[in-house]
């Protein structure tokens, strides 16, 4: 039974925020494990944490200026620190700095309309027992078992309402081991609105694959967390920064296949956030409010290498197609120059314009049969991320090539006969 409506399906766009007390250390967010530092190491860190510059309504007007329509805040990574007060840990940003962001940041997306996700841990490296504990003794792992429920229950009783729940850190343990059906059953009787991924063991209400734009298959709401550089949690070393236009190209991979995209910045040790994810946000923000209905509110638009059934779209050296009802949209990632062409197109175009650097004009087009010539673009590619092609069709603009240069007239596959190792 579908359990929630539209919103998510909808979204495209999130902002997930990975903070805590590993910041500080300025090595990304599995420096606990990945140096083997002892729980007396982590409990002197906290007695500095100090988030000073911390703004969650900094934070959540960086995601409305930046076109997001939901946030994910970690409220306790694997390392235990917990960033809200709790009854149950000392281990927490109350206790030691006096402030509870957590709260902060549901009341701060709350007042914008974002609709707000909590990312909680599951696995917990500082409190003993421990996971490795839990594994090798079964007194362990019924207390440790009993202290993760006790704080998810403890979570969304207090963040009462939220909008998703998202697990993480599922190690060492199955649904079995997790007691997933016992702690999915729990989190919904409190809040019974809401949302869980598919990180405790259980499939979930969505799926969220890490580090790739890739829905699954069979089709359900699906989520792709992505990174802004190369890390989730802040390192001082990193400066891998997605361009504007890798992050557009990736809204459109979700707009094609009817996902989201949730896009991770890391803030510094004090709260602040890297003046390059700043600039970066706000560019594709700007290039949303002129280009945003190619990425927003879309219909599926994909197609298969070995298999067509189902799709509808095709690939282009230009960049990627987006669909809305009747109208195709192709993202110029890679400037055509004064023409371009697009083919296969089996509906007839009545009207071409240019988003984001067209000023709604329209551009002069020929069409015989499936191939559509557009003319009047600029010979150079304009200024910023790249401009997106409108194309208004008499119905569904359907695309099919193939790897061939016609149509065959027997059953055949789109591109690859055989399974292909191409992502």
């Amino acid at each position: 039974m579908k359990r929630f409506d539209t919103w998510f399906e909808d979204a495209r766009y999130g902002m997930f925020v990975h903070y805590g007390l590993f910041s500080l250390l300025e090595r990304g967010e599995w420096v606990m494990n990945r140096e083997r530092l002892s729980r007396d190491e982590m409990r002197k860190l906290a007695g500095s944490f100090d988030p000073a510059a911390f703004d969650a309504e900094a934070l959540c007007d960086l995601a409305v200026s930046a076109g997001m329509r939901y946030v994910v805040l970690t409220t306790m990574h694997h390392e235990g620190f917990r960033l809200y007060d709790t009854e149950l840990s000392s281990f927490n940003s109350k206790a030691v700095c006096g402030r509870d962001l957590v709260e902060e940041f549901v009341q701060a997306a709350r007042r914008r309309g974002l609709k707000t996700g909590l990312y909680h841990s599951l696995n917990n490296w500082y409190d003993s027992p421990d996971g490795s504990d839990a594994l090798e003794d079964p007194a362990d792992y019924e207390v440790y078992i009993e202290k993760t429920h006790a704080r998810l229950r403890e979570l969304v009783t207090r963040f009462n309402p939220i909008d998703v729940l998202w697990y993480d850190g599922w190690w060492p343990f199955d649904a079995h081991g997790w007691k997933a059906e016992e702690m999915n059953a729990m989190v919904r009787k409190i809040q019974p609105h809401i949302l869980v991924n598919g990180r405790n063991g259980l499939p979930g209400d969505f799926g969220t694959p890490e580090g790739h734009m890739s829905a699954p298959q069979p089709w359900r709401p699906w989520e792709a967390c992505m990174t802004l550089n190369d890390h989730w949690g802040y390192h001082c070393g990193d400066r891998n920064w997605k361009t504007p236009a890798e992050v557009v190209q990736l809204l459109m991979t979700a707009a094609q296949d009817r996902g989201n995209l949730l896009l991770n910045i890391g803030p510094r040790g004090d709260g602040s956030v890297p003046t390059a994810s700043v600039d970066i946000l706000h560019q594709v923000g700007r290039w949303l409010e002129h280009c945003g209905e190619a990425v927003y509110d879309t219909d599926p638009y994909t197609f298969g290498l070995m298999d067509r059934a189902g799709h509808n779209a095709d690939w282009s050296h230009h960049g990627p197609f987006s669909r809305k009802g009747n109208i195709l949209y192709q993202f110029l990632r890679y400037w055509p120059g004064a023409e371009c062409v697009i083919a296969g197109l089996q509906a007839t175009v009545e009207r071409v314009t240019l988003l984001g650097a067209g000023n709604g004009e329209d551009l002069p087009f020929a069409q015989r049969e499936d191939k559509v010539v557009i003319s009047g673009l600029p010979e150079h590619a304009p200024d910023g991320i790249g401009p997106v092609l409108r194309l208004v069709c008499d119905g569904e603009p359907v695309m099919e090539l193939s790897g061939g240069m016609r149509i065959p007239t027997v059953p055949h596959p789109p591109y690859d006969p055989c399974p292909s190792d191409i992502a």
